[in-house]
Protein backbone atom coordinates (compact mmCIF):
# COMPACT_ATOMS: atom_id res chain seq x y z
CA UNK A 1 0.00 0.00 0.00
CA UNK A 2 1.58 3.53 -0.99
CA UNK A 3 -0.23 6.73 0.71
CA UNK A 4 0.81 10.03 0.24
CA UNK A 5 -0.37 12.64 3.08
CA UNK A 6 -0.45 16.12 2.19
CA UNK A 7 -1.01 18.55 4.78
CA UNK A 8 -1.21 22.54 5.23
CA UNK A 9 0.16 23.39 8.80
CA UNK A 10 1.35 26.50 10.49
CA UNK A 11 1.03 25.97 13.86
CA UNK A 12 2.34 22.50 13.89
CA UNK A 13 -0.48 21.20 14.76
CA UNK A 14 -2.01 19.14 11.33
CA UNK A 15 1.30 18.43 11.13
CA UNK A 16 1.42 16.18 14.49
CA UNK A 17 -1.98 14.99 13.29
CA UNK A 18 -0.91 13.88 10.14
CA UNK A 19 2.05 12.50 11.50
CA UNK A 20 -0.15 10.67 14.11
CA UNK A 21 -2.85 9.28 11.20
CA UNK A 22 0.71 8.06 9.23
CA UNK A 23 2.06 6.05 12.69
CA UNK A 24 -1.38 4.86 12.53
CA UNK A 25 -0.59 3.54 8.85
CA UNK A 26 2.55 2.29 9.43
CA UNK A 27 1.87 0.09 12.57
CA UNK A 28 2.88 -3.72 12.18
CA UNK A 29 4.38 -2.59 8.72
CA UNK A 30 8.13 -2.37 7.61
CA UNK A 31 9.96 0.45 7.59
CA UNK A 32 9.91 1.42 3.99
CA UNK A 33 6.27 0.87 4.07
CA UNK A 34 5.36 3.31 1.18
CA UNK A 35 3.39 5.61 3.73
CA UNK A 36 4.71 9.88 3.11
CA UNK A 37 3.85 12.52 4.97
CA UNK A 38 4.26 16.03 2.72
CA UNK A 39 3.89 19.62 3.44
CA UNK A 40 1.62 21.22 0.53
CA UNK A 41 4.33 23.28 -0.55
CA UNK A 42 6.06 20.32 -1.96
CA UNK A 43 3.74 18.29 -2.70
CA UNK A 44 3.50 16.58 -6.60
CA UNK A 45 1.05 18.69 -8.80
CA UNK A 46 1.16 14.87 -10.53
CA UNK A 47 0.67 11.26 -8.53
CA UNK A 48 2.50 9.10 -9.51
CA UNK A 49 0.19 5.71 -10.17
CA UNK A 50 2.11 3.75 -6.88
CA UNK A 51 0.04 6.14 -4.93
CA UNK A 52 -3.09 3.81 -3.80
CA UNK A 53 -4.59 6.05 -1.08
CA UNK A 54 -4.06 9.99 -0.56
CA UNK A 55 -5.14 11.90 2.28
CA UNK A 56 -5.10 15.86 2.16
CA UNK A 57 -5.42 17.59 5.33
CA UNK A 58 -5.47 21.28 6.46
CA UNK A 59 -6.87 23.45 9.49
CA UNK A 60 -9.92 24.98 9.11
CA UNK A 61 -9.84 28.77 8.62
CA UNK A 62 -12.99 31.16 8.13
CA UNK A 63 -15.58 27.86 7.46
CA UNK A 64 -13.28 26.54 5.38
CA UNK A 65 -10.01 25.77 3.47
CA UNK A 66 -7.49 28.56 3.80
CA UNK A 67 -7.05 31.61 2.04
CA UNK A 68 -4.44 34.09 0.85
CA UNK A 69 -6.05 36.16 3.75
CA UNK A 70 -6.39 34.01 6.44
CA UNK A 71 -2.81 32.38 5.78
CA UNK A 72 -1.45 36.22 6.07
CA UNK A 73 -3.56 36.31 9.20
CA UNK A 74 -1.97 33.18 10.88
CA UNK A 75 0.99 34.32 9.87
CA UNK A 76 0.82 37.87 12.00
CA UNK A 77 -0.70 35.50 15.39
CA UNK A 78 3.24 33.39 15.04
CA UNK A 79 2.44 30.96 12.28
CA UNK A 80 4.86 29.87 9.49
CA UNK A 81 4.40 31.64 6.31
CA UNK A 82 3.02 29.05 3.30
CA UNK A 83 3.79 29.51 -0.46
CA UNK A 84 0.24 27.81 -0.82
CA UNK A 85 -2.29 26.01 1.15
CA UNK A 86 -4.60 22.89 -0.25
CA UNK A 87 -6.80 25.43 -1.96
CA UNK A 88 -4.12 26.20 -4.02
CA UNK A 89 -2.49 22.69 -4.52
CA UNK A 90 -5.76 21.15 -5.45
CA UNK A 91 -6.54 23.47 -8.20
CA UNK A 92 -3.44 22.70 -9.97
CA UNK A 93 -3.37 18.48 -9.32
CA UNK A 94 -3.94 16.04 -12.10
CA UNK A 95 -6.97 14.48 -11.26
CA UNK A 96 -7.45 10.83 -11.32
CA UNK A 97 -10.73 9.56 -10.93
CA UNK A 98 -10.16 5.88 -9.57
CA UNK A 99 -7.69 6.81 -6.67
CA UNK A 100 -9.55 6.97 -3.13
CA UNK A 101 -8.77 10.32 -1.24
CA UNK A 102 -9.74 10.96 2.34
CA UNK A 103 -9.85 14.66 3.96
CA UNK A 104 -8.99 15.63 7.11
CA UNK A 105 -8.90 18.49 9.16
CA UNK A 106 -7.64 20.66 12.31
CA UNK A 107 -10.03 22.96 13.93
CA UNK A 108 -10.80 25.21 16.95
CA UNK A 109 -14.18 23.74 19.07
CA UNK A 110 -16.59 26.71 18.54
CA UNK A 111 -20.12 25.02 19.82
CA UNK A 112 -22.40 25.77 16.85
CA UNK A 113 -19.73 27.19 14.24
CA UNK A 114 -20.41 25.83 10.49
CA UNK A 115 -17.44 24.71 8.11
CA UNK A 116 -14.97 22.68 7.31
CA UNK A 117 -11.60 22.33 6.08
CA UNK A 118 -12.12 18.43 5.31
CA UNK A 119 -15.44 19.18 3.83
CA UNK A 120 -14.35 21.78 1.28
CA UNK A 121 -11.46 19.94 0.35
CA UNK A 122 -13.78 16.92 -0.49
CA UNK A 123 -16.17 19.03 -2.39
CA UNK A 124 -12.60 20.62 -4.00
CA UNK A 125 -11.24 17.40 -4.82
CA UNK A 126 -14.75 15.85 -6.30
CA UNK A 127 -15.19 19.35 -8.67
CA UNK A 128 -11.66 18.85 -9.93
CA UNK A 129 -12.03 15.20 -11.50
CA UNK A 130 -11.14 13.07 -7.72
CA UNK A 131 -14.62 10.50 -7.86
CA UNK A 132 -13.49 8.57 -4.67
CA UNK A 133 -12.94 11.96 -2.37
CA UNK A 134 -14.85 11.91 0.74
CA UNK A 135 -14.57 13.74 4.13
CA UNK A 136 -13.02 11.82 6.94
CA UNK A 137 -12.31 13.62 10.20
CA UNK A 138 -11.78 16.77 12.30
CA UNK A 139 -9.14 16.81 15.01
CA UNK A 140 -10.01 19.29 17.82
CA UNK A 141 -7.64 22.14 18.82
CA UNK A 142 -7.04 24.12 21.44
CA UNK A 143 -6.89 27.90 20.12
CA UNK A 144 -5.46 28.96 16.45
CA UNK A 145 -2.16 28.67 17.68
CA UNK A 146 -2.72 25.46 19.10
CA UNK A 147 -2.14 22.92 21.14
CA UNK A 148 -3.43 19.66 19.97
CA UNK A 149 -6.54 18.86 22.24
CA UNK A 150 -5.84 15.79 24.72
CA UNK A 151 -6.57 12.66 22.92
CA UNK A 152 -6.86 14.06 19.30
CA UNK A 153 -3.11 11.99 18.44
CA UNK A 154 -4.54 8.81 19.76
CA UNK A 155 -7.63 9.22 17.95
CA UNK A 156 -5.80 10.42 14.87
CA UNK A 157 -3.48 7.52 15.15
CA UNK A 158 -6.37 5.19 15.45
CA UNK A 159 -7.89 6.62 12.50
CA UNK A 160 -4.95 5.63 10.19
CA UNK A 161 -5.02 2.19 11.65
CA UNK A 162 -8.65 1.42 10.55
CA UNK A 163 -7.34 3.35 7.29
CA UNK A 164 -4.89 0.94 6.79
CA UNK A 165 -7.27 -2.28 7.37
CA UNK A 166 -10.20 -0.77 4.97
CA UNK A 167 -7.32 0.25 2.23
CA UNK A 168 -6.09 -3.57 2.87
CA UNK A 169 -9.71 -5.04 2.13
CA UNK A 170 -10.34 -3.18 -0.55
CA UNK A 171 -13.20 -1.14 1.01
CA UNK A 172 -11.51 2.47 0.55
Amino acid sequence: MSVLIVHESMFGNTHEVAEAIAGGLRRGRAPDDGVRVVRVDEAPAELGADVQLLLVGGPTHALGMTRPNTRADAVKQGGEPSREGVREWIEQLTPRADLPVVTFDTRVHVRLLPGSAAGAAAKALRHRGFDRAERGETFWVEGTPGPVAPGELERAQQWGVELAARVSHGVS
